[in-house]
C-alpha cells in the first residue's frame, strides 16, 4: 500500500486545495496517468501517478485544503498488504446523547454548521461547511455533486449566498457590536489559494521593504509606427504588441544596468545579488487572480520569439495550467495598465525582486519641438525600486536607457 502525498509544486507552496479527482476508489493506476487536480498557491495544477496499482482510498476530498506532505489518497500496489476499505470519506459517528447524559469525546471534531442538524450531517469538507457558515447557507437543502454524493464547493458557488445571520436556524447568539451596515449587505468572497498567496506576499513586500519610485516619459510614435509595420509583415497570426518590445526593451536595459537586475539578500549582514540571467515577468490578470509568468532570457530573445512565447503564456494563464516553472526564477517584473486606459500608477514590488516596472497608456500630448507646437505620444513609465539596493541615480540612469530604447525602436528589434 502506498500512500499519495500532497506534493510540493512551487517553491512558496505550503499547502494545497483539491480541485478535482480524475480516479476513484478501485480504478486502476497506471505511471502517468493525472490522478488529480491542485491548486496550489500559483497556478492549478496535474498530479501525475508514479506507481501502478489501484485506488484505494480517497483521503482529502475536493475542495479540502491540506499541508504540504499530508496524505491525500492511498494505492494498492499489489504488495500484499491488506488494502483499507476503499471510500472517499470516512463514516463520522454521530450517537444521538441521552437527557442529561454526558458528551463522549470524539475521535475526530470537526466544525458543525449551524444551519445543519446533527442527526441530518451531508457529506462535505470543512472547507465546504465553512463557506457555507458563511454565507448563510442550509447544507440540507444542496445536492451534492462530488463523489458519493459529496458537497463540493462548486456546489455552493451555483447558489446565491444570503448573511449567515439571516437563517433561520442559526443558533441565538449574544449581542454583538453594530456592524457596519454596508458590510452586513456584501457578499464574502473567501480567499483561495492564489489569492492567499498574493495578499501575503504582498503585505510582506509593502511592509518590510524600502521603496522609492521615479517616473519617465517616452515618446513612443517611432515604436508605434514601428510596430504597425511588423505586424503588416508578420501578420495576424504572429501580432507583436507594444508589451513585447517593452518586455524586449527592458531585458536590453536591465542588461546595461545589472545593478537593478539584483535581489536583496539578508544573509550575513545583507548583500546584493546580481542575477547572470534576465529573466523577465509581466503581470497577467487571469481568473484566478495575478499571475506573472516569465520570459527566460528575454535580452537575448527576439521581439518575434518574445511575442510567440508571451501568447501562450497569457493563454495557459486564462486557462489557469500555468505551470511552477513558467513563473519562477524572474529577475524583474513588468506590470502593464495601458491597455485600461490608466496613464501612470505606482506598482509594489514582486519579492524578491529588487524593482518592477508599472507602465501607463500611451496618450497624444502637444509639444514645443524648433518652435513649433506638435502632437506627440508619451508613455509614462515608473519604477519602484528596494532603496537597499537600488540608488535613485541608478534608477534613473535604466529609467533613461530605458526612454532612449523605445524612442529609437530599431535598438529593440536589432
Amino acid at each position: 500500500m502506498i500512500d499519495i502525498l500532497m506534493p510540493r509544486l512551487s517553491d512558496t507552496m505550503t499547502e494545497g486545495a483539491i480541485a478535482a479527482w480524475h480516479k476513484k476508489p478501485g480504478d486502476a493506476v497506471a505511471p502517468g496517468d493525472v490522478l488529480v487536480e491542485i491548486e496550489t498557491d500559483k497556478a492549478l495544477m496535474e498530479q501525475e501517478a508514479y506507481e501502478a496499482g489501484v485506488l484505494a482510498e480517497i483521503l482529502v476530498a475536493e475542495g479540502e485544503n491540506v499541508a504540504i506532505g499530508t496524505p491525500i489518497a492511498r494505492l494498492d500496489d499489489g504488495s500484499g498488504e491488506e488494502a483499507p476499505v476503499a471510500s472517499v470519506t470516512p463514516a463520522e459517528p454521530e450517537p444521538q446523547p441521552e437527557p442529561h447524559a454526558q458528551p463522549q469525546p470524539q475521535a475526530e471534531t470537526r466544525p458543525q454548521p449551524a444551519t445543519v442538524a446533527a442527526g441530518d450531517r451531508r457529506p462535505a469538507s470543512p472547507l465546504v461547511r465553512k463557506i457555507a457558515r458563511e454565507r448563510g447557507i442550509d447544507l440540507t437543502t444542496v445536492a451534492g455533486t462530488g463523489p458519493g454524493g459529496r458537497i463540493v464547493r462548486a456546489d455552493l458557488d451555483a447558489l446565491p449566498s444570503t448573511p449567515a445571520s439571516a437563517s433561520t436556524s442559526a443558533p441565538t447568539a449574544s449581542p454583538t457590536p453594530a456592524r457596519d451596515p454596508a458590510a452586513a449587505a456584501a457578499d464574502r468572497v473567501p480567499f483561495d489559494g492564489i489569492r492567499r498567496a498574493i495578499a501575503a506576499r504582498l503585505t510582506e513586500s509593502a511592509t518590510t521593504v524600502p521603496t522609492f519610485t521615479a517616473t519617465a516619459s517616452a515618446d513612443i510614435g517611432a515604436l508605434l509606427a514601428l510596430r504597425a509595420e511588423l505586424n503588416t509583415a508578420v501578420g495576424d497570426d504572429a501580432r507583436i504588441s507594444v508589451n513585447d518590445l517593452l518586455v524586449r526593451a527592458v531585458a536590453l536595459a536591465l542588461r546595461e544596468h545589472p545593478g537593478v537586475n539584483a535581489s536583496y539578500s539578508a544573509e550575513d549582514g545583507g548583500a546584493t545579488l546580481l542575477h547572470r540571467r534576465v529573466n523577465v515577468g509581466f503581470a497577467v490578470a487571469s481568473p484566478a487572480g495575478l499571475v506573472v509568468p516569465v520570459v527566460p532570457d528575454a535580452d537575448r530573445a527576439s521581439v518575434s520569439a518574445i511575442s510567440g512565447i508571451a501568447r501562450a503564456l497569457v493563454a495557459k494563464a486564462a486557462d489557469r495550467t500555468l505551470s511552477a516553472a513558467e513563473m519562477a526564477d524572474g529577475t524583474f517584473t513588468v506590470s502593464n495598465l495601458g491597455m485600461y486606459g490608466v496613464e501612470h500608477f505606482t506598482a509594489i514590488i514582486n519579492p524578491p525582486q529588487g524593482a518592477i516596472l508599472a507602465v501607463g497608456a500611451g496618450r497624444d500630448e502637444l509639444a514645443l519641438v524648433d518652435g513649433e507646437i506638435v502632437s506627440r505620444t508619451r508613455m509614462r513609465l515608473t519604477i519602484t525600486a528596494d532603496h537597499r539596493i537600488i540608488d535613485g541615480a541608478l534608477a534613473a540612469r535604466f529609467l533613461a536607457t530605458l526612454v532612449s530604447l523605445l524612442e529609437h525602436p530599431l535598438r529593440v528589434v536589432a
